[in-house]
This record gives structure tokens, C-alpha cells and sequence, in this order.
């Protein structure tokens, strides 16, 4: 089996050198809730989220997108 070479996403992207990484333990939860609780949630997440939990989301789902490209092309 021969291994493909594939380019990122953006090529325009800078590289990313990561310095450190972390464990960490968290439960994913399925909510239920109304349409006026979700948006009072999304409101209090947005004004708690730092930059950091922006670029982890972001790394986090490009992630997915490569693998779930990647097993859909293999």
C-alpha cells in the first residue's frame, strides 16, 4: 500500500509548531432545551471563549474535515 501525499487545506497557511500538548478529560453531552435557553448559552459561551478556545476549535475541525476526507477518498 503507497501512502498519498496530500496538500493542507490553505496553502497559504503559515506552520504551526506545537510546543506542548495536554490530556484532557471532557464528557460530550446531547442537551435538550428551547430555542430562547440555546441563545441565552450561545450568548454567555461567546462572552467566556478566549482566542485560544477559537484556534483549538478551529485546529480541532480542520482535523476532522482531513480525516473524514481522507477515509472517504481511501
Amino acid at each position: 500500500m503507497t501512502k498519498k501525499i496530500t496538500t493542507p487545506f490553505d496553502p497559504t497557511l503559515p506552520v504551526i509548531k506545537i510546543v506542548k500538548t495536554a490530556e484532557e478529560m471532557f464528557v460530550k453531552m446531547e442537551l435538550e432545551m428551547d430555542d430562547d435557553t440555546q441563545a441565552m448559552l450561545v450568548a454567555w459561551g461567546k462572552e467566556e471563549a478566549t482566542e485560544e478556545d477559537y484556534v483549538n476549535i478551529a485546529i480541532r475541525c480542520g482535523l476532522e474535515a482531513r480525516l473524514s476526507k481522507q477515509e472517504t477518498t481511501e
